[in-house]
């Protein structure tokens, strides 16, 4: 490309450089698209990603967001554990990418309240009645008294299924 060095060569320069600025930037969307969609998943619930080819390898870059299992060579299991944003990586035999995508976990958004006290935070399910919720984020003493609840009912059943076994 040549410039001709007249008074409308500055506009001409600024529009080159605009359009390559602007070229430069759509490469990173396009590999990003190539990557394929984002992965969203709710907060304690699961999501089946399906692959084209079996999986060698998988790699959540921040396991305490979201947890991956195998159900089979070509289907994941993706649980949401803890909101917020990861990737995704799954490697096939001959060590070729498979899948890398970004990983979102979002808390619900339907059927729930958030009752604030001054900074304390409390949330509850209404569906149709209103329970309390074991939620990243609620006051300390309203999360460990539901965590404390949750942990003795889940060792009072691990008791009873034991004593059944024996």
């Amino acid at each position: 490309m040549a410039f001709r060095f007249d008074k409308h060569a500055p506009a001409r320069l600024c529009f080159a450089l605009a359009a390559l600025l602007a070229a430069a930037a759509a490469q990173p969307a396009k590999a990003q698209n190539a990557m394929g969609p984002d992965i969203v998943v709710l907060i304690d619930q699961a999501s089946l990603v399906r692959l084209e080819r079996p999986a060698a390898e998988i790699v959540v870059g921040n396991p305490s967001i979201a947890d991956v299992a195998v159900q089979s060579g070509k289907v994941l299991i993706v649980t949401g554990k803890s909101f917020g944003e990861t990737n995704l990586m799954v490697v096939d035999a001959e060590g070729k990418v498979i899948v890398h995508r970004r990983l979102i976990v979002q808390e619900p958004r339907t059927n729930f309240v958030t009752m604030y006290r001054g900074s304390a935070r409390q949330t509850l399910h209404c569906a149709p009645y209103c329970t309390p919720q074991l939620v990243i984020g609620d006051a300390p003493d309203v999360f460990g008294t539901i965590s404390s609840q949750i942990t003795t009912k889940q060792s009072i059943s691990q008791s009873a299924a034991e004593g059944e076994k024996q």
